[in-house]
Formats: C-alpha cells, sequence, structure tokens
C-alpha cells in the first residue's frame, strides 16, 4: 500500500526537526516567534535551503517543506503581506525546498532521479498558526467545525500542491476532529495527492486533546479505505512526540486494526522534551532518538525520522539503523 516508486526502497528516512536546526544557520531567535521557522522563507531563504541540505547530506530520502506555521493570516499580520502575497509565499517555500533537493542531485549526481528524495508539504494544524501551544492541547475542538477546519487548511494544501511538492505531510495532529478534516479534504480534492496522517499525542495512549489515539486513527484509516486512497497513502503514525510513548501508541493501533489489515506506519518523534509556550523554550532531559528506531521498524514503521531538537546527527544515526535492518523476505 506503497507507491510503486518504494519497491527497492522500502523503508524511508524523514529529515528532523526544520526550526531546530534552522536557529543553528541563522543569528536571529526561532523558538517563540509567531511564524516559527516560516518567517525565513521571507526574510533569509539562503539558509531555509543550506537547512534542507543539512538533512539530504546526511541521509534523509524526505524532505518536509517550511510551511508547518505559514498561514495567509500570520503572514499578513506579522510580515505585513497581502493574501496574494501570503499563499506566494508559501510556493517559495516549496521552491526553496525543491531548490536544494536538486542541488543535492547535483552534488550526488543523481539529476536523473525523478522522485528521491520526496519533498512533501508540512501541513501543520490550526492551533500551529494561534500561537499559543495548542498543537499540544487541541483544545479548538469544541470550538470549529469540520468544515471551518477544511477551509482554513483549504489554501495552505492548494499552495503546496500547486508549486510542486511530491505529497503532504498532514502532522502533528491534536484531535480527531482536525485529522479527519483534512483527510476527507484531500481525499475529496483529487485521486492523485500522495498523504500521510499523523498525530500529536500527549501519553502512552491519548491524543494531545485526551482522545483515544487507537480510535483515531481507526477512524482515519477507514477512512482512507472508505475513499479507496490506499495507493496513495503513505501510513498513519505519530510525530513530535516523546520517543517513549511511540511503541505503546502504535502497539495499541495494530491491536484495534488486526494482524490482516495493517496501514503502514509513520514515526517522527521528538527528544521527550517539553516546549513551555510561555517561557518560549524546550524543558527537561531529551532521549537519543536512534535508539528507538529498530522496535519502531519491527512494529511495521516504514517512515521514520525526527521532530523538534532532532537534528541532522541524529538523522544520520537512525539512517545507519535503517540501513542495518533487516526487512523479512
Amino acid at each position: 500500500m506503497v507507491p510503486n516508486e518504494w519497491s527497492d526502497k522500502q523503508i524511508l528516512v524523514k529529515c528532523g526537526g526544520f526550526s531546530s536546526q534552522l536557529a543553528k544557520n541563522v543569528t536571529e531567535e526561532v523558538d517563540g516567534d509567531p511564524l516559527w521557522g516560516s518567517r525565513f522563507d521571507a526574510t533569509n531563504p539562503v539558509a531555509v535551503v543550506r537547512t534542507h541540505l543539512d538533512f539530504l547530506r546526511s541521509g534523509a530520502d524526505i524532505i518536509l517543506t517550511n510551511t508547518y506555521q505559514s498561514s495567509v493570516e500570520g503572514f499578513t499580520k506579522y510580515l505585513g503581506l497581502t493574501e496574494t502575497e501570503g499563499i506566494q509565499m508559501m510556493q517559495t517555500s516549496v521552491a526553496l525546498a525543491n531548490e536544494a533537493k536538486q542541488q543535492y542531485l547535483r552534488e550526488t549526481g543523481g539529476e536523473g532521479s525523478a522522485i528521491f528524495p520526496l519533498v512533501l508539504g508540512s501541513i501543520g494544524p490550526y492551533g500551529a498558526c494561534l500561537h499559543d501551544g495548542s498543537e499540544y492541547s487541541g483544545n479548538y475542538a469544541d470550538r470549529v467545525t469540520k468544515e471551518e477546519l477544511k477551509e482554513w487548511h483549504k489554501t495552505r494544501i492548494l499552495s503546496c500542491l500547486s508549486a510542486g511538492v511530491y505529497g503532504l505531510a498532514l502532522e502533528t495532529l491534536p484531535c480527531q476532529l482536525e485529522a479527519e478534516a483534512v483527510t476527507e479534504f484531500v481525499t475529496e480534492l483529487s485521486e492523485k495527492t500522495t498523504f500521510w496522517v499523523s498525530f500529536q499525542c500527549k501519553d502512552k495512549s491519548h491524543l494531545a486533546s485526551g482522545e483515544s489515539f487507537a480510535t483515531a486513527a481507526l477512524s482515519i484509516w477507514h477512512l482512507v479505505k472508505s475513499r479507496k486512497a490506499e495507493d496513495r497513502f503513505l501510513g498513519i503514525g505519530v510525530n513530535c512526540v516523546n520517543p517513549q510513548f511511540v511503541t505503546p501508541l502504535l502497539t495499541s493501533f495494530i491491536k484495534a486494526t488486526g494482524q490482516n489489515d495493517r496501514p503502514p506506519l509513520v514515526v517522527y518523534s521528538n527528544r521527550g522534551e517539553i516546549y513551555d509556550a510561555q517561557l518560549g523554550e524546550w524543558t527537561g532531559t531529551g532521549e537519543q532518538v536512534a535508539k528507538f528506531v529498530p522496535e519502531w521498524l519491527n512494529l511495521g514503521v516504514r517512515i521514520v525520522g525526527g521532530c523538534c531538537r532532532v537534528y541532522p546527527a541524529d538523522v544520520l544515526e537512525i539512517r545507519k539503523c535503517v540501513d542495518s535492518y533487516k526487512l523479512d523476505p
């Protein structure tokens, strides 16, 4: 249930935390900015390309556009752009990721590759644009409707697709309502759009909103199958979660689906630190993500990488784990 291009490359490595690495390539603060890394598509595109290259050179098969926190509303409020200019800025983000891809291919002599590395459009949750940490609570789910969420995501999704991405990473979704909204929108939009759906979870069994991860993930899997979208569905999973939560979360979902109905799985955790929105910084002690990778692959994860605070050096270690992992014939 993955695209035909994957036949000879069954486990793919995603990049790490883009804004975390971007902070090493700029002099300004990134964490705490209301546009987070998205500001730098406008103010320092060279650093954006360099950040993508940092991950590609460390073994990433997949990079995500720097659009997680992009929105017309945010660009209007914090950069003074018009709606048209805001849409163009999202398209610029895609262009910068593709520029990095082409530069990497020139460096490695792979100019003939039409597919890898993959560039996916990062579609973060509605809560990210609120700049109040609500993507880690999902507390807006009771004051917006599914149709309102579809309409809000529409501009971002269409902007990325029109600019030329391989597919979409519908990510860090804190509640079932929003996951269903974006999945319905993408599957209604086209019969060709490739995508994955990834949740934000607060513990070993619950979404950030407090809902059951297994129930929400199963809802998305049933929705994908009902729309006959399995052949372009890259997976269901979790991202920006504590790596210690991943195995229990995935195990609960696998149990819910049954052994004979296994969707592809996607994981890109953070280090286990917690972002304090009031302080604008990460707190707690982090883990080395790579040490968890073998157990995730044993569960059936076929896209693996990192999120916040996971750097190119960590992606390189994940790459080594994947390269040494033996898939069952």
